[in-house]
């Protein structure tokens, strides 16, 4: 049979994590069913790995080209596994693959996590006596042997299989789209695509192991509505995301809102369409040119990579049981995302608060995530939350926070705008009280502070030059045009009270004023003329006194 991933992904540890694949370079039965048992009791719920023999290993990495394997060695292989699954309890079968690379053929052993799970297997299974059977696990890249309290929560498992992961006996084939299954393993280069038009569906789901039970009672699993039913919604209700706009605030203005239609469709169609809404509505670049550098400051409201790595999180780790939606809320200040139920149990409140990385052995969707990073939509086990908090601080965005209640029944995570690209359609009965509140809000405290510094300096009137200010307040002169430029969008009144300068487009000194003309303070403020342009305007627009 052909794999459901291209060969390349595994030799290149690409898609699958280290832990998940094993290399030998030789044929050898003892080691090798020891380690599919391991694979198939699926310990941390990683969705079980791959065996690749014939590949040489060198720190961690397959030597390239590969070492392997002679024709008479794949026919004898074949033929003893046959009987070498026999010594697996309860029966296990694993799928193979024979796979062409750098010109040599190497066997390939896929070991989905096993239904029947825990699973124990002979010691040495070539022995001719019988030896005694052990229970084995992953730990890391190795297997070793489950004793004491491992085997006692291995024994436990049994009745734990991830939702995703179950037969459904509502779901028949009809309800599965070829085009979506084909489009998938286009994507993925897996060599199924090329029999999939000629292949029974039936046999094509098999081989992906999302067509399972005895030959009198076939059942697909859930994650294949997940992944390649157009209406999932049939059988989990509420699979869909909803997003809602508060322009001016879903506390200050409750009942001013924007609802877009509701996102439907299968599981990786949800997430590209909800990222492509906000992008194309929701994401905005800042471009600043410093005049002491050549190179312009670029940031966002808020980065792509942050919100892409939030949507993912949302849809992977819901609960599908659960008849909530996924739901966007954007605000002014932040996005929230809040799906349903929360993190698991094991997760402590104090990793929660922390917003660093949130790691579980107990996934709820484990083969779900696996499809999801097949198709780049997902990094990997545990890498969401440290993504989400990286592209923030590159950005200079304030970092997120997560949220959940005692009984773990939802997860909400808050990511906040950038500073300097605040919604500016809050309305303000009260303007300058306003604009206290809104710098109230801002998530650093030595900026927020800083700019209530900066207010009161500016109210002052006193002729503060640009670099006197910076000087005063401990930073370059750069903070301050940013700073200056950012309560001037929040409709801070920037006068000088002294008088005022008239530049003309050529940058020279002009005692008259036209429509050609620019107007900018000076010395209050020492900006060159091709940076930041709320410093200067038409004199149709002009303010100053």
């Amino acid at each position: 049979m052909a794999l459901p991933i291209n060969i390349e992904d595994l030799l290149q540890k690409r898609k699958v994590e280290s832990n998940r694949i094993e290399f030998k370079k030789g044929w050898n039965p003892a080691k090798i069913y020891q380690t599919i048992c391991a694979f198939a009791n699926d310990f941390d719920n990683i969705g079980g790995g791959y065996i690749l023999v014939g590949v040489e290993e060198e720190k961690g990495i397959a030597k390239r080209p590969v070492h392997g394997l002679a024709e008479e060695e794949l026919d004898s292989i074949q033929k003893a596994i046959i009987g070498y699954d026999n010594k697996i309890k309860p029966y296990y079968s694993a799928r193979t693959s024979v796979e062409e690379v750098d010109g040599k053929s190497i066997f390939v052993i896929w070991v989905p996590s096993g239904p029947d799970r825990p699973y124990e297997v002979m010691e040495d299974v070539t022995a001719k006596r019988d030896a005694r059977s052990r229970y084995y696990v992953r730990k890391g890249t190795s297997t070793i042997e489950a004793k004491g309290e491992v085997l006692d929560e291995l024994r436990e498992m049994a009745n734990r299989t991830p939702f995703d992961d179950r037969g459904n006996s509502e779901i028949s084939l009809e309800d599965l789209s070829p085009v979506l299954i084909m489009d998938y393993l286009r994507k993925v280069k897996s060599r199924l695509a090329q029999s999939f038009p000629t292949t029974p569906l039936s046999k094509s789901l098999e081989q992906m192991e999302l067509w399972v039970g005895p030959p009198e009672r076939r059942y697909l699993k859930n994650v294949a509505v997940m992944m390649f039913c157009e209406t999932p919604e049939k059988f989990f209700p509420y699979t869909q995301v909803e997003i809602v706009h508060f322009p001016g605030g879903a506390v200050q203005e409750p009942n001013n809102m924007i609802e877009a239609p509701p996102i439907k469709g299968a599981v990786p169609a949800i997430i590209r369409a909800t990222l492509d809404y906000l992008k194309t509505n929701v994401i905005q670049e800042q471009i600043f040119k410093p005049k002491d550098r050549a190179e312009s400051i670029r940031f966002f409201n808020y980065p792509y990579q942050a919100l892409e790595e939030a949507v993912v999180n949302a849809l992977y780790h819901r609960d599908y049981q659960v008849r909530e939606p996924v739901e966007i809320t954007i605000e002014p200040h932040a996005i929230s995302i809040l799906s349903h139920s929360g993190p698991d149990r094991s997760i402590s409140e104090e990793s929660l608060r922390a917003g660093i990385r949130l790691q579980t052995r107990r996934y709820r969707n484990r083969r779900l995530g696996e499809f999801l990073k097949e198709l780049d939509l997902s990094e990997g086990r545990a890498t969401g939350i440290p993504t989400i908090q990286a592209e923030l601080k590159k950005n200079g965005s304030p970092m997120a926070t997560f949220e959940t209640d005692e009984h773990r029944s939802y997860f909400l995570i808050k990511i906040p705008c950038h500073p300097d690209l605040v919604d500016k359609t809050i309305p303000q009965t009260n303007k300058e009280n306003g604009i206290m509140e809104r710098i109230k809000i801002v998530k650093e405290e030595k900026r927020r502070e800083r700019l209530l510094e900066l207010t009161s300096l500016l109210k002052q009137g006193d002729a503060f030059s640009v670099p006197e200010m910076a000087s005063k307040l401990s930073v370059s002169t750069v903070t301050i045009w940013r700073d200056i430029k950012f309560l001037s969008e929040l409709g801070f009144d920037i006068k000088k009270k002294e008088r005022w300068m008239i530049v003309s487009s050529d940058d020279t000194v002009d005692d008259t004023v036209d429509d050609t003309s620019f107007c900018r303070p000076f010395p209050y403020f020492d900006i060159p003329l091709t940076s930041l342009e709320n410093f200067y305007c038409f004199p149709s627009q002009l303010h100053c006194s």
